[in-house]
């Protein structure tokens, strides 16, 4: 590609593969509203509020190909998620659209299935069942990547992401993780298939006890290598496990499903 455009390269699993997705591009574009230090030699910078229609225009204007991480990426008051990934997520396939940007990975949250049980196998067909206003914003960025597949053209991946990390937080996260190197993997596998189509990808790496199926999207050629169960040992050692009755080893969601309905901040 000429320009690869990377959206909340400021935030955690952003400002990882802000590094890893270089090789990707002659000019990776980076975006967030929070500081992105120095640009490497072939990054352009800019800063970008996704609520903002004529910024996110400019934004994705020249872009080949969007890896789109920006917005809330946990649970917050509705003042918070419906700006930055209700109206941000509009905004930039509205100017995917209008720019001809063809190819983008959307990073939707295991959150969008969560209130499902751990004893459920998913996969690219399950339908949605948010366990919170976040994960209610990834449904919407999910329908609107289907609206705009199925109406003008426009690819996407759908990452329902389970847990991006250096390794798992804990015992939960052994059947959610995705190492940043299999991700690194699938972003290669997205923008470099001639036909990509709208799929829904589980975001995991190759772990034992895992809740979901990439079956339906093994035309991508991914294999994960990595396994969130090699640190069952090292978690059992700085944690107990979670009650059998516990959210986090009832619902694929976790905790999230327990989670208030946050005030705004004007409340």
């Amino acid at each position: 590609m000429k320009r690869l455009l990377l959206t909340g390269a400021a935030g955690s699993i952003g400002s990882v593969l802000r590094k890893k997705l270089a090789p990707l591009a002659e000019i990776l574009r980076v975006s967030d509203i929070n500081d992105l230090g120095d640009a490497a030699p072939n990054e352009e910078i800019v800063y970008c509020d996704l609520s903002n229609e004529d910024d996110v225009y400019k934004l994705v204007k020249g872009c080949n190909g969007i890896v789109h991480f920006g917005g809330i990426s946990v649970e917050k008051p509705w003042s918070l998620i419906r700006p930055a990934n209700i109206e941000g997520v509009y905004n930039l396939y509205e100017a995917a659209r209008k720019t001809g940007c063809t190819r983008i990975l959307f990073a939707s949250s295991n959150h969008a299935v969560g209130f499902y049980k751990q004893t459920d196998y998913l996969d690219d067909k399950a339908l949605p069942r948010p366990d919170g206003l976040y994960g209610v914003s990834k449904v919407f960025g999910e329908a609107i990547a289907s609206l705009y597949h199925d109406k003008f053209g426009i690819e996407t991946a759908i990452v329902r992401i389970g847990s991006c990390f250096p390794e798992p937080k804990n015992h939960r996260m052994m059947a959610t993780w995705m190492s940043y190197d299999d991700f690194t993997a699938l972003i290669d596998c997205i923008f470099n298939i001639s036909q990509l189509g709208c799929p829904i990808i589980y975001g995991i790496s190759d772990n034992d006890g895992k809740w979901w199926d990439n079956s339906g999207t093994a035309y991508l050629g991914w294999q994960p290598k990595d396994n969130g169960r090699n640190f069952l040992e090292t978690l059992d050692k700085r944690m107990e496990r979670p009650k059998p009755d516990a959210p986090d080893a009832v619902y694929q969601g976790g905790y999230f499903t327990v989670d208030p309905i946050y005030a705004s901040e004007d409340d």
